[in-house]
């Protein structure tokens, strides 16, 4: 039962962006550096902000101290990439044998997000996995059963903030909306702050206004790549909207 729930919260939790690499990413090697480069930058975060936290051992039991520092660390870290992906741009067309790869300024975008965010779910949730597998499982000292499945869709769900984040990120910075840089900001600190009533096992309290999050950042992200829907429809369909008069 403990390897059916560890298989079933790892496909939960990474299927969806297995897939999304795997449709999006794998067949180019120039998108799989700048991803990898990408999750080496969520871990520069992860490093500046533990060092913070470390360095300020009076805070260190409050665990909102640490997340803030995290966060900040983070979008720092994503503006790093964005400066750093507008800069490279035309070596990227050089090396890379597909030259039209930066002609799409937010495909970079999504890449380092997606990069972003799986280095962030893979540290997220790989303790959690790892105690799911046994032996025994939750719920045997008052714990609720609901604990793995929980931890998976949370991190399915930042795993995609954080790459969706990314596109409205590079985005806003493009074209100096900064509505929209303080929406990633705002929104990151939001989720993130939610995730800390886990502790009080209010997980529907957690979940369903994350997903909500979630859904409105897609669609901002849609928007800032120029989708519209019927755009939208007509790549389900397969064929072009015909208009009538």
């Amino acid at each position: 039962m403990t390897l059916a729930e560890f298989f079933s919260c790892s496909l939960l939790a990474f299927g969806p962006p297995f897939a999304m690499f795997a449709l999006t990413i794998a067949n180019d090697p120039v998108r799989i550096i700048i991803m990898i480069a990408a999750a080496f930058g969520w871990l520069v975060s992860f490093l500046l902000s533990s060092l913070i936290w470390f360095a300020v051992s009076p805070l260190r039991s409050y665990l909102a101290f640490g997340m803030v520092f995290a966060i900040i660390m983070q979008e720092a870290c994503r503006y790093g990439m964005y400066l750093l992906l507008r800069k490279t741009e035309a070596g990227l067309k050089e090396i890379s044998e597909n030259h039209e790869i930066c002609s799409n300024k937010l495909e970079m975008a999504y890449v380092s997000g997606l990069g972003f965010g799986i280095m962030s779910g893979a540290f997220a949730l790989v303790n959690v996995l790892a105690d799911s597998v046994g032996p025994g499982s939750v719920g045997l000292k008052g714990g609720t059963e609901y604990f793995f499945v929980t931890s998976a869709a949370m991190t399915l769900c930042m795993i995609l903030l954080n790459t969706f984040w990314s596109v409205i990120f590079f985005n806003g910075m493009d074209t100096k909306n900064y509505p929209k840089i303080m929406w990633v900001i705002g929104s990151h600190f939001f989720v993130s702050g939610l995730s800390l009533l886990n502790k009080k096992e209010l997980y529907v309290v957690t979940i369903l206004p994350s997903y909500i999050i979630l859904i409105v950042t897609v669609v901002i992200a849609f928007k800032c790549a120029g989708g519209s829907s019927k755009g939208l429809i007509q790549s389900f369909t397969g064929r072009p909207l015909v208009v009538e008069n």
